[in-house]
């Protein structure tokens, strides 16, 4: 595997160096033969394989910055806004199980299909993703002992605020949400939690059904907080440093 636990210089409340070499890795590098070659990646995929819609490659990005993004941080959990059927999260879980004890992920979701979404921005339409599994899932975090492993249910307006006050602090908040008001709120919310370079990874905006995440986005942190995007593929992925 390349070395990334080297601190990257900054800019404009990015390391481009460590966006560039995942991304770029990934896409037309060496990256995705290494990983295939892992053995903690496989271990956390073959757990989550068969629950997750997620590309490999995006997997592989969610797999690199925890093993080498986390290092330089303060301590803080992980959350994930858009589960679906939790794959994501039992990847992240298991893979933090290993490299990370201590660290919990948070995953909220209403396990029951979309709420109401807005025309005017979203393709997706109340109910999309209805078929969730939360059962299974459950069932599979009991047998496998993923006990860093937290589902919260329930509307990201009524369960997230008071969960991350319980929470604390966040290294990385993984927003899988796909439509416009649950990405912003999901951003939001996280903000005053987030440690300070913490990770937000954005899974929806370049999605072409995702007009109204990628909208969230640009209102939120690029027109209001003046972030600038540390990588665009295969995530956006956004830095909590100030843009200077």
């Amino acid at each position: 595997m390349p070395e990334f636990s080297e601190a990257p210089a900054r800019s404009r409340g990015r390391s481009l160096r460590a966006g560039y070499q995942r991304g770029s890795g990934l896409q037309f590098g060496d990256l995705v033969r290494q990983l295939r070659q892992d053995k903690l990646y496989n271990k956390a995929t073959e757990l989550a394989q068969e629950l997750t819609i997620l590309p490999e490659q995006k997997r592989m990005n969610l797999y690199l910055i925890l093993r080498f993004g986390f290092d330089e941080l303060a301590f803080g959990h992980i959350t994930e806004f858009g589960v679906y059927r939790g794959g994501s999260a039992l990847f992240m879980a298991a893979v933090c199980r290993e490299l990370h004890p201590g660290v919990n992920v948070y995953a909220f979701d209403t396990f029951e299909g979309m709420p109401a979404t807005d025309p005017q921005r979203d393709a997706h339409r109340e109910n999309d993703f209805k078929d969730p599994g939360y059962e299974e899932l459950l069932g599979l975090i009991k047998k496998e002992k993923i006990d860093n492993l937290h589902l919260i249910r329930g509307l990201f307006e009524e369960t997230a605020e008071d969960t991350l006050k319980t929470v604390g602090s966040v290294r990385l908040n993984h927003v899988d949400c796909d439509i416009y008001s649950a990405v912003s709120y999901s951003y939001d919310v996280s903000r005053k939690h987030m440690v300070d370079g913490g990770y937000w990874v954005f899974d929806d905006p370049l999605c072409s059904t995702c007009i109204g995440a990628m909208e969230a986005v640009e209102e939120a942190l690029i027109q209001r907080d003046g972030r600038f995007a540390e990588q665009v593929y295969p995530h956006l992925v956004y830095r909590n440093w100030p843009p200077t």
